[in-house]
């Protein structure tokens, strides 16, 4: 009964495309292809695929076992299995949900006012200068910000296998579609040759200790680790998945989304002669100007934001999910109070978010906007130090042979990569984390 009025996905599909949705995000379309071009191109794949098994299938593995066997929230679940004591290291993941979606979904405003400046001709030729004057506006980013927080309660209110698995099975596949329309269309422009090659062909010259650490943080935050999502949604697994497969599946898809973006961007990018950058500057700047030179760009401007909304809402609706089932669990709130208070209470969060690029830019903590606040303690603090707590739970508290069992499916599947899981989680895996926490704190 409590299965039941929590909720349960309907298929494994359903599970693999929500998790898959979860991981796939704006970091996955303008980060990904930025540190493959700076880092060495293909060079820096190979890392980020290695980096991959070492931490991301490492730590999903042992978050989907958490989730499942306990059937509870983040919190709730560290409770259960490890006692009262212990159930704080999920509070850390649901208060990171907290603030990310709080930011996130002002962001995720940005990309719907794009979409409806694409249709309605309203991008400028200086796409800095609309930029700049967009974020800076205080009224037209919130409301943007009031249109993607609602759409996401639209999506998480109607449940787990009402709302969020029917969305992310029409928004995965459509987010795949999209890029391979716009992947085409970029790899056909005259021109192109030269980002994909600046793509695609490694440079060893450039692979340092920096690009090392710039390939597991990718991987650590492109998978949504340490923010109690998979853990959340592992709770919906039914008993007879394969968490093994479904540990393999997602990441790879996550990839997948992050290698045809890259080539989505970048040849379009170099084909008309500009450089890619870091942060916004790439997606909100220097490609709506692509999109203004390309034949028929205001098309492909309109296909590519969409697809970025949809990464958005996928990620956007895993992070309401983690908060909403805590006081569902918990607190026994019903869904639809639960997910509408956390909404509006995250909706006034962003408030001072997004007026950080306005009327509060000068108003700073510790020398950073309230933006960049929130970005720093939840994404350089709480994320990987979830991670990293959750390979000392697994290994000393919950204990390895307990999480074998329940990744075995109580021994009706085997298990063969144990003994190499146990290893990496005992060594690699949380010396990679703490190598990235290390390096976002600035340490290293």
């Amino acid at each position: 009964m409590e299965a039941k009025s929590r909720g349960s996905w309907s298929s494994n599909l359903g599970f693999i495309l929500a998790a898959a949705g979860s991981a796939v995000g704006l970091g996955n379309l303008w980060k990904f292809p930025y540190l493959t071009g700076k880092y060495g191109g293909a060079a820096f794949v190979i890392i980020y695929l290695i980096a991959i098994v070492v931490v991301g299938f490492s730590i999903m593995l042992g978050e989907m076992a958490i989730g499942r066997s306990a059937q509870l929230n983040a919190i709730g679940a560290y409770r259960k299995l490890g006692g009262p004591k212990w159930s704080w290291i999920g509070g850390m993941g649901v208060l990171a949900g907290f603030l990310i979606l709080s930011y996130y979904s002002v962001v995720g405003g940005w990309v719907l006012n794009y979409i409806y400046s694409f249709v309605t001709g309203g991008v400028e030729k200086d796409t800095a200068a609309y930029f700049s004057s967009f974020i800076s506006n205080p009224y037209q980013p919130i409301f943007w910000h009031f249109i993607f927080m609602g759409l996401s309660v639209v999506v998480v209110i109607r449940g787990v296998a009402g709302g969020i698995e029917k969305c992310n099975k029409i928004m995965m596949p459509g987010l795949f579609l999209l890029l391979l329309v716009v992947m085409v269309r970029a790899v056909t422009l005259p021109g192109a040759e030269a980002g994909i090659q600046y793509y695609l062909k490694p440079d060893f010259s450039k692979i340092t200790g920096e690009s090392i650490i710039a390939a597991l943080g990718q991987v650590f935050f492109s998978l949504s680790l340490g923010m109690g999502c998979i853990i959340t949604y592992g709770s919906y697994l039914a008993k007879k998945a394969n968490l093994q497969k479904n540990a393999i599946i997602v990441p790879c898809l996550d990839t997948g989304a992050s290698l045809l973006a890259g080539l989505a961007i970048l040849p379009a990018v170099f084909a008309f002669g500009f450089q890619p950058s870091a942060g916004p500057g790439l997606m909100f700047i220097t490609l709506p100007q692509v999109f203004q030179q390309m034949p028929l760009g205001g098309l492909f401007g309109v296909l590519f934001f969409l697809l970025v909304s949809f990464a958005a809402i996928t990620s956007s609706i895993s992070l309401l999910e983690v908060i909403a089932a805590y006081f569902i669990d918990e607190l026994h709130w019903s869904r639809p109070k639960a997910v509408i208070l956390l909404a509006v209470a995250m909706f006034l969060l962003g408030i001072p978010c997004s007026l950080s690029f306005g009327p509060m830019k000068d108003t700073l903590i510790l020398g950073k906007n309230f933006f960049d606040c929130l970005d720093y303690l939840s994404s350089n603090i709480l994320l990987p130090l979830g991670g990293l707590l959750m390979c000392i739970f697994i290994c000393y508290i919950w204990t390895v042979e307990k999480a074998a069992v329940e990744i075995s499916n109580e021994g009706t599947l085997r298990f063969p990569m144990k003994m190499v899981w146990k290893i990496m989680l005992f060594t690699l895996t949380p010396a990679a984390v703490l190598v990235v926490f290390l390096n976002m704190i600035g340490v290293i």
